[in-house]
């Protein structure tokens, strides 16, 4: 099933694309709850709107697993807005698939940061920990 997503994403084929969803299809982005919604028409609306968008969007699926009815996907979206900047978003999918369709969907997908710091930043703005030495 994630080929045919893959291959739906890369055809910039909104309507294919959703068809591969269920019609009660869930979508959830746990690390943005608001975000979350269902059926196969905000799909199309969704991915209507990255073609768009991102009129030279490209899709790899750089890893990809499947046990019963769930199928992970590793993603590398990429491209470029209307304007000219780039686009780009890594991430990973975790699809549930009941009678050939994608019923359910978790996206941790996120934007690409091109010009983050580095490791001990990161941690550093995360965790917050207190100053002194470290252990």
């Amino acid at each position: 099933m994630l080929e045919r997503l893959r291959d739906a994403m890369n055809a910039h084929d909104a309507r294919r694309l959703a068809s591969l969803c269920a019609q009660d299809y869930r979508s959830a982005q746990p690390l943005h709850p608001g975000r979350g919604f269902g059926g196969r028409a905000q799909v199309l609306e969704n991915w209507s709107s990255v073609f768009d968008g991102v009129p030279d969007f490209t899709s790899e699926l750089l890893a990809s697993s499947q046990g019963g009815d769930i199928e992970w996907g590793e993603w590398y979206w990429h491209g470029h807005h209307v304007d000219g900047l780039p686009f780009a978003m890594c991430g990973v999918t975790i699809f549930v698939v009941h009678d050939g369709l994608f019923a359910e969907g978790r996206l941790y997908m996120e934007p690409l940061e091109a010009d983050g710091g580095d490791i001990e930043a990161a941690v550093q703005e995360l965790y917050k920990p207190p100053p002194g030495p470290s252990h």
